[in-house]
């Protein structure tokens, strides 16, 4: 017979099992989060305060119910506290979140970073790598082309200031929120962490373009987003949920400006459809750039792309003028920047 352990007083309460209980009560008990209390729960995950019990069932109880605005902008607002602060005068035009990776497309968007860097827009990117096998992560293809990947805020700076393009991995300025990007093998799910941390834009720059998985996810960051005060933002439904657009569909375009909601409508530049490459690769960028070899559909993602950042950094834009833009700055590229 196995000894039974000494009685044992029951313990107090854990201080963020609050916030557990009000998301898990039951159908008629539990209610979602309210902005300051997000902020509250998560700045204490954030600082290394629960037990990973508490964050695993916090999180799923999340994913379960589906995360509100308001719990996203708590979230993010934590986030924005506990990170490594920036210097104060670090400034960028947009900020562009890449936390997807390429799994069926070479990564085309690279191209478009470079094509709006060199319409004289400073562009900060941030993202994670990592957390989902089998995909090419924009930290590791930007390194292979030699594009500025930086390790710390100065970097960034000096990147900015140089080429007018800087990629911070999450590690590198919010690293808890980078573990818990990598929970997602361990859950079997994605997670709030997924949707926040494209909303995180922590120079605070003027405007923000994100990607979606998911079509009704559209709404969730507009309005997360209106919460934070974001003065401008684009959302869209990416290829492979990067900032990518995909030339063979329509492109549902929602924009944020003033606190006013917008949509349009990008049209698709090819009719036919587009085959999955098996192996995501920079290879292809590197001779489309450089043009020692064509590749119609990749250029219309570059294309396309290029013209939605447009209409989100040139607000006096129409789709026809945004598109016109992208192929003049495409003739005007320059092929050595990737020799």
């Amino acid at each position: 017979m196995t000894d039974r352990p000494d009685y044992q007083e029951p313990r107090d309460e854990h201080p963020f099992a609050p916030y557990v209980r009000t998301l898990g009560k039951g159908k008629s008990g539990s209610r979602s989060l309210t902005e300051a209390e997000a902020r509250d729960a998560f700045s204490m995950i954030l600082r290394g305060e629960v037990e990973p019990l508490q964050l695993g069932a916090f999180l799923m109880l999340l994913r379960v119910k589906e995360e509100t605005p308001a719990e996203l902008a708590g979230f993010v607002r934590a986030c924005r506290e506990v990170m490594v602060q920036p210097p104060a005068d670090l400034q960028a035009d947009l900020d562009w979140s890449s936390y997807a990776g390429k799994r069926q497309q070479h990564p085309w968007f690279l191209l478009s970073l470079l094509l709006l860097t060199q319409a004289g827009h400073r562009i900060f990117v941030h993202g994670c790598d990592g957390h989902t096998r089998g995909r090419l992560y924009t930290e590791s293809a930007m390194r292979q082309l030699n594009l500025p990947v930086a390790g710390n805020w100065e970097e960034v700076e000096a990147q900015l200031s140089l080429s007018g393009l800087s990629y911070l991995p999450l590690r590198h300025f919010c690293f808890p929120l980078h573990d818990m990007m990598q929970l997602r093998p361990l859950l079997g799910l994605r997670s709030p962490v997924n949707t926040l941390a494209r909303l995180l834009n922590p120079l605070g720059a003027p405007r923000s373009v994100q990607s979606i998985f998911h079509p009704a996810y559209g709404k969730l960051h507009q309005e997360a987003d209106r919460l934070l005060g974001q003065p401008q933002a684009l959302v869209f439904k990416g290829e492979s949920g990067e900032i990518e657009i995909k030339p063979q569909a329509d492109t549902r375009l929602q924009l944020l400006r003033d606190g006013t909601f917008r949509e349009m409508t990008l049209p698709r530049t090819i009719d036919q459809r587009v085959s999955s490459v098996e192996n995501p690769s920079v290879s292809p960028l590197r001779y489309l750039w450089t043009g020692e070899q064509a590749h119609p559909q990749g250029l219309e993602a570059v294309l396309s792309t290029t013209a939605a950042a447009l209409l989100l950094l040139h607000p006096e834009f129409g789709i026809q003028d945004a598109r016109t833009e992208a192929i003049e700055l495409w003739s005007r590229r320059n092929p050595g920047r990737l020799a």
